[in-house]
């Protein structure tokens, strides 16, 4: 491997959620912080203001558990796949890029989830295409972790891992037949409503058991495009 550091002795990195592709911050390494990175398996980073070598997450506790490093074609840039805790970015956000310069569209549509994995060319039979749900459901699950994670007096949330499976349990049952009501009602604002309640229960769960959405994305990519019943 022969990377190719700038004048200053630095390389870019650029650093991606590793489960739905998230570009999360942009920082520098020097040949230091990369070798710092890969023994620890937690993002190292080169300070330009401070003139110093700082681990990600050291004083905020958002540390980024670094999954995959690669280089580019010229050697010039990484790009580090990570799990992160809680927000990369100092001012709160999940992300440093929440700023937008320009969209195709005046109206600014949503930003879309890449599909669950990188199509062959054309497309294949069996894709799952990914858009704006899974985008929300992987950060609100994030947000649940991080609830779960760090317990917060007033969190509705953190209140609910307190109390233990069985009221968690309680309130999927009670969303589920919620769901059956306003279905038999025929209201679809309702439906609407009681559907994003259990969704929303059920992700609680899936981080009471350490399960992520991806795990039920793979588990869908399996069923589909299948016919017949088991």
């Amino acid at each position: 491997m022969d990377l190719k550091y700038d004048s200053n002795g630095l390389i870019p990195a650029i650093i991606q959620d590793w489960q739905n592709w998230d570009v999360l911050m942009l920082a520098y390494m020097n040949e230091e912080a990369l070798n710092k990175t890969i023994e620890t398996g937690y993002t190292h980073f080169w300070s330009r203001s401070r003139n110093k070598l700082w681990n990600k997450g050291e004083t905020s506790g958002n540390e980024q558990a670094v999954k995959e490093i690669s280089y580019d074609c010229d050697n010039d840039t990484l790009l580090v796949k990570v799990e992160q805790k809680g927000v990369a970015c100092h001012t709160g956000s999940r992300t440093c890029f929440f700023s937008k310069l320009y969209s195709e569209s005046p109206l600014n549509p949503p930003f879309k989830s890449p599909p669950l994995s990188p199509p062959s060319e054309g497309g294949e039979k069996g894709e799952v295409k990914g858009g704006m749900g899974g985008f929300i459901i992987d950060n609100v699950y994030e947000v649940i972790q991080d609830r779960k994670r760090n317990m917060r007096e007033g969190s509705y949330v953190s209140s609910l891992f307190k109390s233990g499976k069985d009221k968690i349990l309680k309130k999927i049952a009670e969303e589920a037949s919620e769901v059956v009501i306003g279905s038999k009602n025929d209201k679809k604002e309702e439906i609407i409503w009681e559907i994003a309640d259990l969704w929303f229960h059920s992700l609680i769960l899936l981080g009471y058991h350490d399960i992520l959405p991806q795990d039920i994305y793979n588990e869908l990519q399996k069923r589909f495009g299948k016919s017949g019943i088991r």
